[in-house]
């Protein structure tokens, strides 16, 4: 089979196409023919080096939102069929740590994330798998799991419901505009940033109903409070804007952090925090149920995932090269059937 592999670090020119063996189902597992994967800002740092990948792991095949067809099935496989379109929930889990057996499964000691996606054929884990009814494509099907598990668990963490007031510092990268569109749903309203007018405007068409251009932190707490203190801040950016989301919180409002593109680090001010009841809340991925309500919605018509642009697998270098530019607003999807 073929696939867009690393074979280095640092830049889209190391992303090429190579072939491996057609993969074997094992134990519990299934294969998949691979028609939808969407790339991620993680699959882009571990492309540039920054993330638990080795150079004796490369050649390496990175992507974790994988839809597809199931081609085989293993030994012990239950529920799955050969045949079936389904969609992978790529959280992979212990099964057996206090928050596995109670819940929610996106805590477990040792998660981690399934990797492999930018390829014609993927093994995945049979009981990760979701069924996919014909109403839904599979590239928006692939949109789905990183970018909107994480808002939907986001938004569930921050008890976000009708009426809420929402702060979204970068709203137009992938869980920014899902935080939009979940929100809406929700009936909560938003504010969403950009640097980019143009990125603005298209994200008032999924639903912001206020904008700000501007990456200035300062700019955007007075633009922020000008509408009015929030409810809860959807913070995917870290470094300074997390100083930002805290400030604009009404008294007993909430944050929900999930990463730290602007920055690892931001300083807190603590009498505002404990003065005024804020919470601040850590938040990673979201559960397989969260990922499968994500498919309700979708096959009632109620969300449409944004996906920008579509891709060969040959031209997975230029979906890199493009999520690298920053000038893209939603989901870049690699289709290796093309």
């Amino acid at each position: 089979m073929r696939a867009a592999a690393f074979t280095g670090f640092g830049s889209p020119e190391h992303v090429t196409i190579e072939s491996f063996d057609d993969p074997e189902p094992g134990p519990e597992e299934a294969v998949l023919e691979v028609e939808a994967c969407s790339i991620n800002h993680h699959d882009l740092w571990i492309l540039n080096g920054d993330f638990r990948v080795d150079e004796e792991d490369l050649p390496y095949v990175a992507g974790m939102d994988v839809a597809g067809t199931v081609s085989a099935v293993g030994d012990d496989v239950e529920g799955v069929k050969v045949g079936e379109r389904v969609l992978l929930c790529p959280n992979q889990t212990c099964g057996s740590c206090r928050f596995c057996r109670e819940g929610p499964e996106s805590y477990c000691e040792r998660f981690s994330l399934y990797h492999g996606g930018l390829a014609e054929y993927a093994t995945v884990r049979a009981d990760r798998l979701i069924p996919l009814s014909d109403a839904v494509e599979p590239a928006d099907a692939a949109a789905l799991p990183v970018s909107y598990m994480t808002a939907f668990r986001m938004l569930d963490e921050a008890e976000v419901g009708p009426g809420d007031l929402i702060f979204v510092p970068g709203a137009t990268g992938g869980v920014g505009v899902a935080t939009v569109q979940l929100a809406d749903i929700l009936g909560a309203r938003t504010i969403g940033t950009s640097t980019s007018r143009e990125k603005l405007d298209r994200l008032e068409a999924f639903g912001a109903d206020h904008v700000v251009e501007s990456g200035n932190p300062d700019t955007i707490r007075d633009a922020v409070l000008e509408v009015g203190r929030v409810d809860a801040t959807i913070n995917h950016l870290g470094g300074p804007f997390s100083e930002v989301g805290l400030n604009v919180l009404r008294r007993g409002g909430r944050m929900v952090i999930c990463g730290q593109t602007a920055g690892p680090t931001s300083t807190l001010t603590l009498g505002d925090l404990f003065l005024n009841q804020k919470r601040v809340i850590g938040s990673t991925m979201g559960t397989q149920r969260d990922l499968e309500r994500l498919v309700d919605l979708v096959e009632n018509g109620r969300l449409e995932p944004v996906v920008h642009e579509r891709y060969p697998l040959a031209e997975t270098d230029r979906a890199f090269a493009d999520m690298a530019d920053r000038e893209t607003v939603g989901k870049l999807v690699v289709e290796p059937g093309r």
